[in-house]
C-alpha cells in the first residue's frame, strides 16, 4: 500500500504544474459586466426582481448587494454587479466588479 501512496504524492506536484488546455487554447471568455446599462437603475427601490433586471442589463454573471454600513472585498471581478443601498432600501450605486 505504501509504494502506492508514494507513486500519487510524487505525481501531484506535477499536475499542479501542467495548465488546463493544450497551451493553444485560449482561456474561456468570462461574461463582461458593462456600467454604462446599470446606472438608470440608481434611485430605484431595491428588490429581488430589479436585481434581475440589472444581472440581464449588466451582462454580469453574479449580483452582490452591498447593505448600509457593511464591508465588502475589494477584490474586482469583471462578472459581478455590486449594487448598494440605504436604509430605505434606495440603490445608491451600481457599479461592475
Amino acid at each position: 500500500m505504501r509504494p502506492i501512496v508514494a507513486i500519487v504524492l510524487a505525481a501531484c506536484p506535477l499536475a499542479g504544474c501542467v495548465p488546463g488546455g493544450t497551451g493553444n487554447t485560449p482561456p474561456p471568455l468570462q461574461a463582461q459586466c458593462d456600467n454604462m446599462k446599470i446606472e438608470n437603475f440608481v434611485g430605484q427601490k431595491a428588490s429581488a426582481e430589479l436585481g434581475a433586471k440589472m444581472l440581464a442589463a449588466s451582462g454580469a454573471k453574479t449580483l452582490r448587494w452591498g447593505p448600509p454600513r457593511s464591508a465588502m472585498t475589494l477584490d474586482f471581478r469583471s462578472d459581478r454587479l455590486t449594487v448598494a443601498y440605504d436604509d430605505a432600501l434606495v440603490i445608491t450605486s451600481a457599479r461592475c466588479g
